[in-house]
């Protein structure tokens, strides 16, 4: 076998040697950045499966998708069964942080939760925040009291300088109202105060909400009516709000979410709460 001393290494190897070293510090280099960039950021997912905890944001004044029962402190409503069947397919305990429609989004960013109930997928949202993929839609229509709905006739007959539509502050519904009715006087309210409080009290004349709202709330309060328009506007997929740079949260959720749909769960729990389109 013939050997070589130290700096006696022939002229044909070290080019391949050189070649060597310079793949090996390129892998050394690439494994480092690996380790200590973002690839290697934890997921929510590998957190909530560590703490044994999944935080979700909801607002408990969406009904029927988030309630809130004052005399347990609990919640009750579609978003609160997909939830929990979430939190029993992860295995981990569910956590409802309170929250409301202005901060919504703001919770997301900072981390309070680790995804929201329903929310509707709007272009500012997606500006700083993920989403999971749409599950349910709505349709936004118009609404009043019946001893008032002979006023109204159409769209354009809210959008009167005489008219108020109540909304609520951070909500949707509260930037649609001042696109939609520039004439009228919008009455904005903060939660937990509603638009449709607002109508039942007399201190307003018109809300909108979506199709969903608008059914239970008829059906809750005889004296709130359709406003009787040609059809309804602005239908938009419903789905959770995620952190935006979270792929592999996303990804978990959005392949539930599938499962979900094929095995009919969705389906089943959106008949449970008068949900079926």
């Amino acid at each position: 076998m013939t050997s070589f001393a130290v700096g006696q290494i022939p002229t044909a190897f070290q080019g391949t040697l050189m070649k060597m070293l310079r793949s090996f510090l390129t892998l050394l280099f690439a494994v480092g950045t690996l380790f200590s960039g973002s690839a290697f950021a934890q997921s929510a997912l590998n957190e909530i499966l560590d703490s044994g905890e999944l935080k979700v944001g909801t607002t408990g004044d969406w009904n029927p998708m988030s309630v809130r029962d004052p005399a347990s402190n609990g919640y009750k409503g579609y978003d609160i069964d997909i939830m929990n069947e979430l939190a029993t397919d992860l295995g981990v305990k569910l956590t409802f942080v309170p929250t409301d429609w202005k901060t919504l989004v703001n919770g997301i960013v900072a981390g309070k939760y680790n995804l929201t109930g329903s929310a509707s997928i709007s272009p500012s949202r997606l500006k700083v925040a993920g989403y999971s993929e749409s599950y349910i839609s709505v349709e936004i229509l118009p609404f009043t009291t019946s001893n008032k709905v002979e006023q109204f006739n159409s769209w354009d007959s809210i959008n009167q300088k005489d008219v108020t539509v109540a909304t609520t502050l951070g909500t949707t519904f509260e930037k649609l109202s001042k696109e939609w009715f520039p004439n009228a006087t919008i009455r904005v309210v903060e939660a937990p105060a509603r638009g449709y409080q607002e109508v039942l009290s007399g201190r307003a004349d018109v809300f909108i909400t979506s199709n969903i709202e608008g059914a239970t709330l008829k059906a809750k309060f005889k004296q709130i009516t359709n406003v009787p328009v040609a059809e309804s506007r602005n239908p938009t997929p419903i789905a959770m709000l995620m952190p935006q740079d979270d792929q592999v949260w996303i990804n978990y959720i959005n392949n539930w979410i599938k499962i979900k749909k094929m095995n009919g769960f969705l389906d089943a729990t959106a008949q449970k709460w008068g949900l079926a389109q």
